[in-house]
């Protein structure tokens, strides 16, 4: 079986940004430092110094943090597989790291969070990955990125990559079961070589662990698109976009704004028609409290999982259309297998007939059905010969929408291969 079989099929992954930057929350001594909370050791005017951001290690005892309770929360909320921040740019380790003694077991907290999550992620179902920050790592003489404690002139990368960076992967790869992926980031300018040894020496371990896009060069097994970028049209290889929740990735004190759950759910159902994954990012808090609105947010849509996971999971691309969807009702997607087109309806005609038309759709249609509850809603095609036009017409229930998040009808298709027409 291909390796990334499972990847394809997920569709929808969580991924936890924690670490030491959780307990100042986006605040230094009283001042607000800019942009996202994981980079603030960096970010905050002139930059921390290291022998002072280490400070927080006296500080880290996340007592609410329970991996079980995480990853229970994560499945029941229709997650397939989660990624988790073994080291951040900040240097410091989540785990017993032997390469160096900067890692978590060294603060009152004392126990290895990677070790419990994959026990976790096992018992539970989920699909266990490893985020690492390969290039920077402000802790390290030697790492790129910290230029106010270290001279950049005098920095050799070759020492860090050989007595950091691959002992502590040779770590995470094995001592810790199967890792379904390693999650690599900003890889700059890192020389072509070092990353094709890196990615090498990532499969001398583990030749089924999937390697992010983010490892640069071409040389992961799938693309990694920009943070929160979601491409316009249908990609036809392994792709995965990360999100976050709400505009930051490590805790931010002050970050309130939520993606509601209307707002995941069209994202997951665009990058699923779309052929691709959903990365959604959440950042406990020192304590390891998930923030409690952000968890609201994912079990409703967990909720609308339970009943309209199959027009999620296991789908396959959609062929785009040669026009914008019709009043922008909301999108498809498609299971190949299952000989199904699912109508995500994300804005209901709020007019009668409560009709929806698409131009374009060349394959032949059968029955269609309201997926969450099975109650058969009309669906037919016409062809206009003059303007060489197919169109698949669909007329809804009356009143207001089934679901208010997503009212998701199932097409059944009689044809093997979905087909649309080209302008």
């Amino acid at each position: 079986m291909d390796k990334a079989a499972w990847f394809l099929q997920a569709k929808y992954g969580a991924i936890i940004h924690w670490g030491l930057y959780a307990i100042p929350g986006g605040y230094w001594q009283g001042v607000r430092a800019p942009h996202g909370g994981e980079w603030i050791m960096k970010n905050h005017p002139g930059g921390i110094p290291l022998e002072e951001y280490k400070k927080l290690m006296e500080q880290f005892d996340p007592k609410a943090f329970d991996a079980e309770e995480y990853v229970r929360f994560l499945r029941d909320c229709g997650f397939r597989y989660l990624v988790y921040t073994a080291k951040h740019h900040d240097g410091f380790a989540m785990y017993d790291s032997a390469a160096c003694d900067y890692n978590i077991m060294h603060t009152p907290y004392g126990k290895d969070t990677v070790l419990s999550l994959s026990r976790a992620c096992e018992k539970y179902g989920l699909t266990f990955c490893l985020y690492y920050s390969q290039l920077q790592d402000w802790a390290d003489p030697n790492g790129f990125g910290n230029d106010w404690d270290f001279d950049a002139s005098k920095k050799d990368f070759r020492q860090y990559f050989d007595e950091k960076c691959k002992p502590q992967l040779k770590e995470l790869l094995t001592n810790y079961g199967r890792i379904g992926l390693v999650w690599f980031d900003t890889p700059y300018e890192m020389p072509e070589e070092m990353c094709r040894e890196l990615a090498d020496y990532v499969r001398s371990f583990q030749p089924d662990c999937l390697i992010n896009g983010r490892i640069g060069y071409g040389l992961g097994d799938y693309r990694q698109m920009g943070d929160r970028g979601v491409p316009l049209k249908a990609y036809h290889k392994p792709w995965e976009v990360p999100m976050t929740l709400n505009d930051t990735w490590g805790y931010r004190s002050d970050d309130e704004r939520w993606k509601s759950p209307a707002q995941v759910i069209r994202l997951l159902a665009e990058i699923a028609g779309k052929g691709g994954n959903l990365l959604l990012n959440i950042g406990p808090d020192g304590e390891g409290n998930m923030p409690a609105a952000g968890c609201d947010v994912l079990k409703q849509v967990g909720q609308w999982l339970k009943k309209n996971g199959e027009s999620i999971y296991a789908t396959d691309p959609v062929p785009d259309f040669p026009y914008r969807l019709d009043t922008d009702f909301g999108c498809f997607t498609y299971s190949k297998a299952r000989r199904r087109l699912y109508m995500h309806i994300l804005r209901y005609p709020d007019v009668p007939p409560h009709q929806i038309c698409v131009v374009g759709l060349k394959s032949r249609v059968g029955r269609a059905y309201l997926l969450e509850t099975g109650e058969e809603v009309m669906c037919w095609q016409t062809y206009e010969t003059a303007r060489d036009e197919h169109r698949l017409r669909v007329r809804l229930p009356y009143g207001k929408a089934p679901d208010a998040l997503d009212t998701v009808v199932a097409i059944e298709l009689l044809d093997e291969k979905i087909e649309t027409q080209e302008l």
